[in-house]
């Protein structure tokens, strides 16, 4: 196994699948039958889930939403993901925690770093909800912050694409594809595949990040196992 210890960040557009908004109960299932699978065999599992299914702040603001307030709403969005995603879970017999930066204590237990490691290390999934629990921050900057405090050994950042392109491929089909790519050359090309922040706190603590297709089954137990898919970001020069 390359790696022991995970985070990955999914989207909340990941949930609503074709839909576009809300939370579609195939995909949910999808996801959830597939993170079981990676749990099954040994990796200790992280999520950080954002809440663009439901709203964005960034979006808010464009609409008249005072910027603090959209945010703080989009945190309670991801609550509301990492519950269900939670409750899919178990069902399915996976034992999980929904830790959240935003204070739910009926619906979530409030963020400790030492309480979620120690989660990890009886074996459980566990859910990052609320982002970082501050406005103005993204939640791939709380997958990058949430990686590092619990010393995973990577970042998983699923996407809807092959990986990280040099221009959006559904609009640009020439666009290159890259394999690997370097922290500084993901940031000095403005790829836009994880914010700056984000990229520079992976960059700094030496977490690499894996962008992949989170439509192809088993994508995320393949890197795991150490297999090359999609696009690894690492501090090292690429290939």
């Amino acid at each position: 196994m390359r790696y022991a210890r995970v985070l990955l960040k999914l989207s909340g557009e990941v949930l609503a699948g074709g839909k576009g908004f809300g939370i579609d109960p195939d995909t949910l299932g999808r996801t959830a039958d597939e993170l079981v699978e990676i749990c099954a065999s040994g990796a200790q599992v992280a999520v950080v889930i954002g809440g663009g299914n439901i709203f964005r702040g960034a979006e808010g603001a464009k609409r008249g939403t005072e910027r603090a307030t959209g945010d703080y709403m989009g945190m309670l969005a991801t609550v509301i993901n990492a519950c269900s995603l939670q409750d899919a879970l178990e069902q399915r017999g996976c034992a999980t925690r929904v830790l959240s930066a935003i204070t739910i204590r009926q619906v979530a237990e409030p963020y400790l770093r030492r309480r979620a490691i120690r989660h990890l290390e009886k074996g459980r999934l566990v859910i990052f909800a609320g982002g970082t629990g501050n406005p103005f921050f993204t939640t791939d900057t709380a997958a990058a912050l949430r990686a590092c405090e619990i010393n995973a050994n990577a970042l998983l950042k699923a996407t809807k694409v092959r990986g990280i392109f040099s221009a959006d491929p559904v609009k640009e089909p020439d666009a290159v594809f890259y394999p690997r790519i370097t922290f500084q050359e993901a940031i000095e090309k403005h790829l836009r595949v994880m914010d700056t922040t984000a990229l520079s706190l992976c960059q700094e603590n030496g977490v690499p990040v894996h962008v992949f297709d989170m439509g192809t089954h088993g994508n995320i137990l393949k890197i795991i196992q150490g297999e090359d898919v999609g696009t690894v970001v690492t501090n090292g020069d690429p290939a």
